[in-house]
């Protein structure tokens, strides 16, 4: 694979400080990804809706020191120092330092704050590493003017991927697809694509409502969950169903299959949690209140003819995603009937959204 093309070859120009700001999504898999190798390569192809409202702000300022073996920097989550969230972060510095080698040469301070709870399965890793991503972008955009915004983004994707591969699929929308896939013009192990055709209507201005069933951190991380896969009885399966089911994505989102895009993308969640339930050791994310709600919406759907349905990403908050012109009924439904099962009564309205936005 060629990554050489995201080294830095040209001469870059010399700037004391600078400080930029951006805004990243969260995304939410309909094709999960679950398990990957080194460094960060998936085992098999993913797509996402990009969110809006769950997304992560973060400001980096940068201020010119002596070059040093390893990234300086201090970290701030929602206004307080989180020395917890340093070495994941410190790890990511360590893996990008050879394609943004600048970074050695500046003391970083780092803000950061999430519109949603973190580790708490709204891919939380997803928007805080790639809003990272896009703030060292920025100051390679001006260390190196001729840089173009799409080879930016690309660049952006791959670094964000070495810290956490779904957040390689934050950095554009509304579709992103992460993996190489054969039927997928572009796709890549290295990086995310905007998914290259068009989109029937339908799916346009998709709404996903996250249901808080749990806020807390989850007993067992994704990072844990994904080595698991390796000695998993059913991995070899998993990816090769997980590829074949981009394929028939790929068709339902171009021709509008309502009725396909539910069947696959509810089969895709259970999936990923049969996944765990499998692994050894066995875990499960999912708490008796997710299955309350998945049982409510296969009701709700069934009486009202309705297009609801539900995704889980690693984590026991449900997902409801369904067309904007349902937004009122079902809208009324999930106060009514759901929120009780949420933390208290608690979730977020979202919407497809665009990916990053620089403030």
């Amino acid at each position: 694979m060629n990554t050489d093309q995201f080294l830095v070859k040209s001469a870059l120009k010399y700037i004391d400080t600078a400080s930029f700001t951006w805004q990243t999504p969260s995304n939410i898999a309909l094709v999960k990804y679950w398990g990957k190798s080194n460094p960060q390569i998936p085992k098999n192809a993913s797509v996402s809706f990009t969110l809006n409202n769950c997304h992560t702000i973060t400001t980096i300022d940068f201020v010119k020191k002596e070059k040093s073996n390893e990234a300086a920097f201090n970290l701030f989550f929602e206004g307080k120092e989180k020395a917890e969230f340093k070495p994941k972060i410190a790890e990511f510095f360590k893996r990008v330092q050879q394609y943004c080698p600048y970074i050695l040469e500046y003391e970083m301070t780092i803000n950061s704050e999430n519109s949603f709870p973190h580790s708490s399965g709204i891919a939380s890793s997803a928007s805080g590493l790639s809003a990272i991503a896009m703030c060292l972008m920025s100051l390679e955009k001006e260390l190196n003017p001729d840089l173009s915004v799409k080879n930016s983004n690309k660049k952006a994707s791959f670094l964000a991927r070495l810290g956490s591969g779904s957040a390689s699929r934050s950095i554009e929308g509304p579709l992103v697809v992460w993996g190489k896939h054969f039927e997928i013009e572009g796709s890549s192990d290295l990086f995310g694509v905007q998914f290259p055709y068009k989109v029937h209507a339908i799916f346009e201005n998709y709404q996903d409502v996250i249901l808080l069933v749990d806020k807390g951190e989850k007993q067992v991380s994704s990072t844990v969950g994904h080595n698991l896969m390796h000695k998993h009885p059913f991995a070899e399966n998993r990816f090769k169903q997980a590829n074949e089911n981009l394929s028939k994505i790929s068709k339902i989102l171009q021709e509008g299959n309502v009725k396909d895009f539910i069947n696959l993308v509810e089969s895709e969640a259970l999936t990923l949690h049969a996944m765990m339930l499998t692994s050894n050791p066995y875990f499960i994310l999912m708490k008796p209140n997710t299955l309350e709600i998945i049982n409510k919406i296969w009701e709700y759907r069934q009486e009202n003819d309705s297009s609801i349905c539900f995704t889980l990403d690693a984590g026991a908050n449900v997902h409801v995603l369904f067309p904007e012109k349902e937004k009122e009924n079902v809208l009324q439904f999930i106060e009514s009937q759901l929120s009780k099962y949420c933390d208290k009564n608690q979730y977020i309205c979202d919407t497809v959204g665009f990916g990053a936005r620089k403030l």
